[in-house]
């Protein structure tokens, strides 16, 4: 139960005096729906009122806050032209226009003879001195009011900064005081303040210094989200740690005969990585572990030789994958790749109806399939396992949290091996996948030549008919990829059937299209078609299909490359890796191409290392689009920003991990003042998600 010192800012906005229905709806469209999200939402600059001129020294453009004596009114003559109010300080006059105004009010507000605090922007109209809208009306004896630095949010149409700022400080009044969770040497050290006030000093900056992500404040809560982000995660780890595992320690027989099999020698990075999980294995506790290589470095064998360590005990494994394509190429790869091998490997999608799923069904709930391949269809309620104590999984980030648990579930302790072709940055890897254990390979096997990689304007792709006629002659395969065009999907489908016809009429049916528009099964017919050997060109506007291995495909051609993101652009490039012939990736860019744009093709031709490039990656695009970050489980912090606060991400992990081993069940002092942290983050929820496993 979420700590009842906590209730006044989970309210809903409403709750807040003078929020009605109306500003409810503009602040929702900011991510504002409870009072803890109004505070959350921090100033992006600021306006400094306590410049106070004679007006015959105030400079143009410039916000100033003055004292004046209303001389006169001028009403307008049409509809088009300003109500003006003529005013002076004594030192010289100011022209006070209003557009569209109701002339009652300004009568009332500006009362000649009177005296009034005006405070806005001044500006000159040839030699006149003016000021549009004043953002402040009032009595000479509330000056103090607004003589003051005033902090400016992002906004929305329709809602002022005012009336932003307004409901904010009411906010800020109903914030509990905290006990403070974290360390005093610590603060110290860093020259923190208390929660509560550094909250409260960055909704009331007093320099530029103090509205910068890296500001004293803002510093401090950024921390306070990491912290709540890594104890949750540590929690969990340390959960999954306490369930008991099996020990999974197989007599190696099965795994030497594979050894013997294979045509090419283990890497020294795939042996480091299977001495990591056979140590995990091995273990008391139940192995939760990350696998990540690049393109081509040989994560499936990896998979291959963890889930047959699992067989030799006589237990049963699985490998799920997020499409049907890439579960049948892994049933196609290990049924080839085991023959003769005494192990039972079996394919179950969505595809599989009828007799062939119930015999596969039963089968593995006899203990008869030894490896069971296949997509979502794995963890639906009728499916049952005699005994699965190993569970890979294929691609993590195209599954949701729920789905990867609910199949280990299936398990009794299962252990978990989670891959991704994807290098994810050190941050990212942190905050998303910091439950787990993380393994890297990253070298290459022997013999892979790298991709070469051009970039050139897309007039020219007429040039590349002719030297794909070449590559064509001699049996490669092509993959010509056209751009996303988030905003509308007709025109992605335009795009790419465009360039689908201009291909066939050089290479007639050599020619394949495959869109997101098409069913299933009308995509992956071509796919097969392409796979087989019997397309030469595959024309795709999504991106194709994460592990597709067609080794023929020599050439990656990207249209508007600079549409895409680093990550994405290196994923495509894999797709040419899979074989022994020399790849070549050919990116098409268009004018103008913006300095983001440029810098992300040079980065992409300049390295093929793909941790080097996740990380460029960030820096460029921020953590929200990697991956698609909104589909794939990363965290959208609200107070952290990774481009300035990934340093404290690393501090907050290793603190996250010392809590934990000194207060395990957090029932110390510090532990209770924890438990709220985590409870005001909403990280009660991620908890209650994972326990799920």
């Amino acid at each position: 139960m979420r700590p009842q010192e906590l209730y006044p800012i989970f309210k809903d906005i409403e709750s807040i005096k003078g929020v009605g229905a109306k500003t409810a709806k503009l602040l929702e469209k900011l991510g504002i729906k409870k009072v803890k999200d109004l505070l959350w939402h921090l100033p992006s600059s600021f306006i400094d009122r306590r410049n106070s001129p004679q007006l015959i020294f105030a400079r143009e453009n410039s916000i100033i806050t003055i004292k004046v004596e209303i001389l006169e009114h001028i009403e307008p003559k049409s509809k088009r032209s300003p109500y003006k109010v003529i005013a002076t300080d004594g030192t010289s006059n100011i022209t006070i226009s209003f557009f569209k105004g109701s002339s009652n009010y300004i009568k009332d507000s500006l009362p000649i003879g009177q005296e009034r605090v005006i405070s806005g922007k001044i500006e000159k109209y040839g030699s006149e001195l003016q000021m549009t809208h004043p953002d402040y009306i009032v009595l000479p004896e509330k000056i103090n009011e607004i003589m003051t630095i005033e902090p400016v949010y992002p906004l929305t149409q329709g809602l002022s900064n005012r009336v932003l700022l307004k409901h904010l400080r009411n906010g800020l009044k109903d914030t509990p005081i905290f006990n403070e969770w974290q360390d005093e040497a610590f603060l110290v050290k860093k020259n923190w303040h208390s929660f509560n006030e550094s909250l409260n000093k960055a909704h009331n900056p007093l320099s530029e210094n103090d509205v910068i992500p890296n500001s004293t404040y803002r510093e401090r809560l950024a921390y306070d989200e990491l912290l709540a982000n890594q104890l949750a995660l540590a929690l969990v780890r340390n959960q999954v740690k306490q369930n008991s595992g099996r020990i999974i320690k197989g007599d190696g027989n099965l795994r030497r005969t594979l050894l013997e099999k294979l045509s090419f020698e283990l890497t020294g990075a795939q042996k480091r990585v299977l001495k990591e999980i056979g140590d995990d294995m091995a273990s008391n506790n139940r192995m939760l572990r990350l696998l990540q290589g690049d393109v081509g470095s040989g994560k499936t064998i990896v998979a291959l030789f963890t889930m047959l360590n699992a067989i030799e005990c006589g237990f049963q494994s699985a490998i799920m994958a997020p499409t049907d394509i890439l579960s049948t190429q892994h049933y196609n790869n290990f049924k080839e790749i085991l023959n003769n091998i005494n192990v039972t490997v079996e394919l179950l999608t969505g595809k599989t109806k009828g007799k062939k799923r119930q015999e596969i069904l039963s089968k593995l709930a006899n203990g008869e399939i030894d490896i069971i391949i296949g997509t979502h269809a794995l963890f639906q309620e009728s499916v049952d396992f005699k005994d699965l104590a190993c569970v890979v999984i294929d691609e993590q980030h195209r599954f949701g949290v729920h789905q990867r648990l609910s199949l280990t579930e299936k398990g009794k302790k299962a252990d978990i091996l989670v891959m991704t072709a994807t290098p994810i940055p050190r941050t990212l890897t942190l905050t998303s996948y910091g439950d787990m254990e993380s393994s890297k390979i990253d070298e290459l096997p022997k013999g892979r030549k790298p991709v070469i990689t051009k970039v050139m304007n897309i007039n020219k792709a007429h040039e590349l008919i002719q030297a794909i006629q070449r590559k064509i002659d001699i049996g490669e395969q092509i993959y010509w990829v056209c751009p996303l065009v988030e905003e509308s999907e007709k025109l992605d489908l335009a795009a790419a059937e465009d360039r689908y016809e201009i291909l066939k009429r050089s290479f007639g049916n050599k020619v394949g299209l495959v869109h997101g528009k098409m069913k299933a099964k009308e995509k992956d017919a071509v796919m097969q078609e392409f796979e087989q050997g019997k397309k030469s060109i595959l024309v795709a506007t999504t991106v194709i299909e994460v592990g597709v291995n067609v080794p023929n495909a020599t050439i990656m051609i990207i249209e508007h490359a600079e549409r895409f993101g680093l990550s994405q652009l290196h994923q495509l490039r894999g797709r040419i890796k899979r074989g022994s012939n020399q790849g070549n990736c050919i990116l098409l860019y268009s004018n103008p191409l913006t300095e983001n744009g440029r810098a992300r093709l040079e980065a992409i031709k300049n390295t093929e290392d793909g941790f080097i490039i996740a990380e460029e990656d960030l820096k460029l695009r921020g953590a929200g689009e990697i991956l698609g970050a909104k589909q794939s489980g990363f965290p959208d912090f609200l107070l952290a920003d990774m481009n300035y606060h990934s340093g404290l991400l690393a501090t907050a992990y290793k603190d996250a991990k010392f809590i934990l081993s000194k207060d395990p069940e957090l029932k110390t002092e510090r532990g209770e003042a924890l438990r709220t942290l985590l409870y005001l983050f909403e990280k009660d929820e991620v908890i209650k998600t994972y326990k799920a496993g």
